[in-house]
């Protein structure tokens, strides 16, 4: 997302940050709203980032305890921020795989400038189809990107990856499916990212299906709901903030925490 984020107060630092295309968590520091008009959009996103960072880190606290000799997949790694904050967080291996040249391209750059090229690695493959070896991998994650894929065609990709034992952890938006159809906020998302808001009940189906467990499921909704209100007022606001914070109001989305164990092979 931003190349830069910020730290606040009379003499605001620049540091290198983590990229990332997803939500945060968490309540904002609203002394960012009150920083001089000169630093008040780089303060903005750097707080942005700052709660984009803590729902990344939450989704790694669902792994326990890895081992450097781990080996770890990035499902849809974007430019990957996840995957370094794992690195540097567990020591070990990651592969990430992306559809996207560019966004692969970016990430090995920056595996190359932070000196992890030989751990850490991006691929130009498809999530459902990536090529790793049957029973691999220790752990793979996806965040915010299963919307964009068949859920059953995904899950079977990663029971053949996965060690038996491996856990896969997910955070994503879905459909509240309890009340029927996708409402229009929900349905405006969609067409506005072109991916598919699942219902809430497939993601579950489809991880039984694979010998999937669920050991953890948490609704997120109510603590993403700040990051929507900082980002509509700053520099990155794109106009689908509203749609995502009438969404989450209404209760017809569901930002979910999944954590599942394999238990096949």
């Amino acid at each position: 997302m931003n190349k830069l984020s910020v730290e606040t107060g009379p003499n605001p630092v620049l540091r290198i940050a983590y990229h990332h295309r997803h939500q945060g968590l968490g309540d904002y520091d609203a002394s960012v709203l009150e920083a001089r008009a000169a630093v008040r959009d780089q303060a903005m996103l750097g707080e942005l980032q700052r709660l984009e960072n803590a729902q990344a880190e939450l989704l790694l606290d669902q792994f326990g305890p890895v081992q450097p000799s781990d080996r770890l997949v990035d499902a849809g790694a974007g430019r990957g921020g996840t995957s370094f904050l794992a690195h540097h967080r567990f020591g070990c291996a990651v592969d990430g795989v992306s559809i996207s040249d560019a966004e692969v391209k970016f990430a090995n750059d920056q595996a190359a400038a932070r000196g992890v090229a030989d751990r850490v690695r991006f691929h130009y493959r498809n999530m459902l189809d990536t090529g790793f070896a049957t029973g691999s991998r220790q752990l793979i994650w996806t965040n915010e990107t299963s919307m964009y894929v068949d859920l059953h065609q995904l899950y079977r990709e990663f029971a053949r990856v996965l060690c038996g034992g491996g856990r896969y952890a997910c955070i994503t938006g879905c459909a509240d499916d309890a009340a029927g159809g996708r409402s229009r906020a929900v349905s405006q998302i969609g067409q506005y990212y072109t991916c598919d808001v699942h219902p809430r009940g497939e993601y579950f189906r489809a991880l039984a299906a694979n010998d999937f467990v669920p050991i953890a499921v948490v609704d997120l909704s109510r603590d993403t709901v700040p990051y929507w209100e900082l980002r509509a007022g700053s520099a990155m606001a794109t106009g689908i903030e509203e749609a995502f914070l009438a969404a989450y109001r209404e209760g017809s989305l569901h930002y979910l925490l999944i954590v599942a164990d394999y238990v096949g092979r």
